[in-house]
C-alpha cells in the first residue's frame, strides 16, 4: 500500500483566510470568537439568544475570489469551500502533476446552505413567494464538492460526507484510505460550512448546549461551545509521487478509525469514542506509546468533555496524564462538519512547526479529567505521532492519525 502525505493547505477560518493567518493565529492564541454581528433575516440583525458570541469570518469577500455567476449559483459556504480548495491545490501544484480524472474530492458538509434555504422558506411562508429557481443548487450539502471539482477541472470522484461533526474527519479518512490503496492518486478533502443563520442560532439556544461568553474546553469553568463557520482543505499524494518532485511535505496520514456509539442521539459514550482511536492506532500500525499529541475534540460541553477524557484514559490507561492534548475550537469555534478539517490543519501545522497548540481562554482545567492540558502558550515538540479526534451527535466517531515529516 502507499504512503500517504499531505503537500497541499488552504482554509477560510475565523481566526485566518490564509494558512500563513490561521497559522499566526494558532500559535499565537488569538480567538476568532466575537460578539455576534447582524443577522440576516432576524428583527434587527439580532437572533434573539442567550449567548452573545461565535466564531464568524469577518475578512471575507467572495467578490475578490469568484465571478459574479458563481456567487449568485452559490451559497457563502460554497464560497468557502471554493477558495480554500484553490489554496491547497496552487500551494501542491495539484492538476500539474495528477491526471484530473486520477484525483479525489472528498468534502464533508453537514449543513449545506442553510441560509439560502432560510431566506426561501421565510419568503414562502410569509408571502407565498415563489422559489428562487437557485434555490436548490445552493443548499445541497454536495454544492461545494461539486463547485470544487468544476473549478479546478477536476474529473476523478467526487462527494460529499455527512456526518453531522465529524463529516470532514470522515471525509478525510476516506479519502486517505483511497490514495492509499491506489484507487486514486491524489485527492482534495477537507470540510466546510456556513450555518450561521437565525434558525440556526435559535435552534442550538434550543439545545442548552452554547456557551453564554466563550467556549473553554475540559476548563473547570466550562460553560458550553461556540458556533463557528469556515473551511479548511488538505491535498493528499503518494509518498512516492511527493518525492518525485520534490514538493513540500506539511506531514504523513498514516491510520484513520471510526464507529458507532449506538446509544443515543446527543450522548456520546467513551467507549465509542476509545473505539475509534484504538482503531486508528491499529491502521496506524502503531502502539499508545508512541502518541505525543491529540488534537481533542473538546466542545466545551460538560458531557463531551468528560466523556473524551475518559475516553482518552480507557485507551493510553497510566500514559493517559501525560500525553499532551489542546482544543482548537477555543479559538476558531466548532464548525460542525467542517470542524474535523480545522483540526486536522492545526494538527498538520503543529506537527511541521514542532510546537502543539494551547487551549485559549482557560485558566484552569478541570483537575477531575487528569489530562495534560496544554494552556497559556505552545508547547514544543519532536518529531511526534498525533490523534485529531472527531465526536458527532449521533454517536459517530471518527479520528485520523498522523505523523510528523522531518
Amino acid at each position: 500500500m502507499n504512503r500517504v502525505v499531505i503537500t497541499g493547505l488552504g482554509c477560510i477560518t475565523p481566526i485566518g483566510s490564509s494558512v500563513s493567518s490561521f497559522q499566526e493565529s494558532l500559535f499565537s492564541g488569538t480567538t476568532g470568537i466575537s460578539p455576534i454581528t447582524s443577522v440576516p433575516d432576524a428583527p434587527d440583525g439580532n437572533p434573539g439568544v442567550r449567548y452573545t458570541q461565535a466564531a464568524q469570518v469577518l475578512d471575507f469577500d467572495p467578490a475578490l475570489h469568484l465571478d459574479s455567476g458563481v456567487i449568485a449559483a452559490t451559497n457563502r459556504n460554497t464560497h468557502f469551500a471554493i477558495v480554500a480548495a484553490r489554496q491547497a491545490a496552487q500551494q501542491a501544484r495539484l492538476t500539474e502533476h495528477h491526471n484530473p480524472g486520477d484525483i479525489a474530492i472528498i468534502m464533508g458538509c453537514a449543513c449545506g446552505g442553510r441560509s439560502s434555504e432560510e431566506s426561501e422558506v421565510k419568503n414562502l411562508y410569509t408571502r407565498n413567494a415563489r422559489a428562487h429557481p437557485l434555490t436548490i443548487v445552493r443548499t445541497m450539502s454536495s454544492a461545494g464538492a461539486s463547485n470544487i471539482s468544476i473549478d479546478l477541472k477536476i474529473t476523478g470522484p467526487t462527494l460529499d460526507i455527512s456526518t453531522a461533526c465529524a463529516s470532514a474527519t470522515h471525509a478525510i479518512g476516506l479519502a486517505f484510505h483511497m490514495v492509499r490503496s491506489g484507487m486514486s492518486t491524489a485527492a482534495i478533502a477537507g470540510g466546510h460550512e456556513a450555518p450561521l443563520s437565525w434558525g440556526f442560532y435559535r435552534a442550538w439556544d434550543s439545545m442548552r448546549v452554547v456557551s453564554p461568553t466563550r467556549c473553554r474546553p475540559f476548563a473547570a469553568d466550562r460553560d458550553g461551545m461556540s458556533l463557528g463557520e469556515g473551511a479548511a482543505m488538505l491535498v493528499l499524494e503518494t509518498l512516492e509521487s511527493a518525492q518525485a518532485r520534490n514538493a513540500t511535505i506539511f506531514g504523513e496520514i498514516v491510520g484513520f478509525g471510526m464507529s458507532a456509539d449506538a446509544n443515543h442521539i446527543t450522548q456520546p459514550q467513551a467507549e465509542g469514542a476509545a473505539s475509534a482511536m484504538r482503531k486508528a492506532l491499529a491502521d496506524a500500525k502503531a502502539s499508545p506509546e508512541e502518541v505525543g499529541y491529540i488534537n481533542a475534540h473538546g466542545t466545551g460541553t460538560q458531557a463531551n468533555d468528560a466523556t473524551e477524557a475518559s475516553a482518552i484514559h480507557q485507551v493510553f490507561g497510566a500514559r493517559a496524564a501525560q500525553i499532551p492534548i489542546s482544543s482548537t475550537k477555543a479559538l476558531h469555534g466548532h464548525s460542525i462538519g467542517a470542524s474535523g478539517a480545522l483540526e486536522a490543519l492545526a494538527t498538520t501545522l503543529a506537527l511541521h512547526e514542532g510546537r502543539l497548540p494551547q487551549t485559549a481562554g482557560v485558566t484552569e482545567p478541570e483537575a477531575s479529567l487528569n489530562v495534560d492540558l496544554i494552556v497559556d502558550e505552545p508547547r514544543p515538540t519532536g518529531p511526534t505521532l498525533a490523534l485529531s479526534n472527531s465526536l458527532a451527535f449521533g454517536g459517530l466517531n471518527a479520528v485520523i492519525a498522523m505523523r510528523s515529516w522531518k
